[in-house]
């Protein structure tokens, strides 16, 4: 399944020193047999990418609060389940993060962080599972905004020169970072020429707190001492719609959740096409909010990718398992449809899947493979295999929802 082209049945694939560099429909009288791999009954794909999640939180061994739990109250129940923890902490959990996406099956990850943070897994030789790592910006006083985005800066210096993970910045949410703060990440992410995200219409009650200064979220930051006079509500009469044009300025912009975006917001989405929107299902599930919007979102010609967000919201950081959530309960999105949103269209967002290949011989560092299998560009390791006796793509898709993504690499191609 090579994501961006038709599938193919009775494949094969040419691999050298890592390599895809053939692709196509399998002649076996065509082949030698001393130098082939017979992989059986599966379905080979590229891995996964997860294009939100907080690895920070990968030590919490179970999601903090209740399902159904009100996002504003959530919050404050992680502020005291966690504390805050030394940087020594953040980063074994990032560590521990980073072991499960790559045993689950991922190749690339959109990374929330803390500043400063470090990835002690990550091997420019061996860039999989790549990771985008976005700064977190936040604070609604002054001295406390100046000193978060002054450590994203840090954070970017820290990861340009290696340039793994590749350095980014995320304003957190309307609700933690004011609008001028907003306004110095996007200016950020033009001179850097870098991605940007920002946790976008989570809930109900975050549109409450921007368009009348009251709700849920008005009274959490009261009761924690965090309330600014002044920053809320914001000025005029479509305020996310506003928000969605000023992060549009910015090179790339991954809007995350988006579980309360209306059919105006859409439409100015789907204006901008350096705009995604992350959609988070079993997250999504655990709040208990109303359907999300992601049918809507497609048929505008948005693209959406998926991502775990953290274990403080979801048992495990599989995406694979973001996959099978959507086969068996959004049974109303194509299963085509739901593969790209945790490929292609994730790697898009994060600025994958596009890159020019450099030439530079088979042992070279060829770049662009993640989310798709091409020849030339993809390699081995970002690839990934489904067992499956399916004839037809309606039993594949019921293989789907049903059996483990493998690692392609165990088998022992070269």
């Amino acid at each position: 399944m090579p994501i961006s082209q038709p599938v193919i049945q009775d494949g094969f694939l040419r691999v050298v020193d890592g390599v895809v560099i053939e692709v196509g429909r399998f002649d076996r009288g065509d082949q030698a047999a001393a130098n082939c791999i017979d992989l059986g009954k599966v379905a080979v794909l590229p891995k996964m990418v997860n294009a939100h999640t907080h690895l920070e939180f990968s030590d919490c061994p179970v999601p903090i609060g209740e399902p159904g739990v009100p996002l504003s109250a959530w919050i404050g129940q992680v502020i005291a389940a966690r504390g805050v923890g030394t940087g020594e902490q953040r980063n074994a959990a990032i560590e521990l993060g980073l072991q499960e996406c790559i045993q689950s099956g991922t190749a690339m990850i959109g990374d929330i962080a803390t500043s400063p943070s470090a990835y002690p897994l990550m091997d420019p030789s061996n860039p999989v599972p790549a990771v985008v790592s976005f700064a977190e910006v936040l604070g609604l006083n002054p001295p406390r905004s100046e000193e978060r985005f002054d450590a994203a800066l840090e954070q970017f210096k820290t990861l340009q020169p290696a340039g793994c993970p590749a350095p980014a910045i995320s304003p957190h949410a309307p609700y933690s970072t004011p609008w001028p703060l907003i306004k110095r990440c996007v200016q950020q992410a033009k001179q850097w020429a870098c991605a940007l995200a920002m946790h976008v219409c989570e809930s109900p009650d975050e549109r409450e707190l921007l368009e009348t200064g009251t709700g849920p979220f008005a009274e959490t930051l009261q009761a924690a001492g965090l309330w600014m006079p002044g920053l809320f509500p914001w000025s005029g009469s479509q305020v996310v719609v506003d928000l969605i044009k000023l992060l549009a300025q910015a090179p790339r912009a991954l809007l995350v959740h988006g579980n309360d975006l209306q059919p105006d917001e859409i439409d100015a989405i789907s204006g901008h096409g350096n705009l995604s929107v992350v959609y988070c299902p079993r997250t999504h599930h655990f709040f208990q909010h109303r359907k999300h919007p992601v049918a809507q979102l497609l048929g505008s010609g948005v693209n959406v990718a998926l991502g775990t967000d953290s274990r403080a919201s979801n048992p495990d950081l599989s995406l694979w398992k973001e996959v099978q959530f959507l086969f068996k309960h959004r049974q109303d999105l194509s299963p085509l449809a739901v593969l790209e949103m945790a490929t292609l269209n994730g790697a898009l967002a994060l600025g994958g899947g596009q890159q020019a290949v450099s030439e530079v011989g088979l042992g070279g560092h060829l770049s662009g493979g993640a989310g798709q299998i091409m020849e030339r560009r993809s390699r081995l390791a970002e690839l990934a295999m489904v067992p499956t006796s399916a004839v037809n793509l309606d039993q594949l898709w019921s293989d789907f929802a049903e059996f483990p993504l493998q690692d392609l690499a165990s088998v022992g191609c070269n």
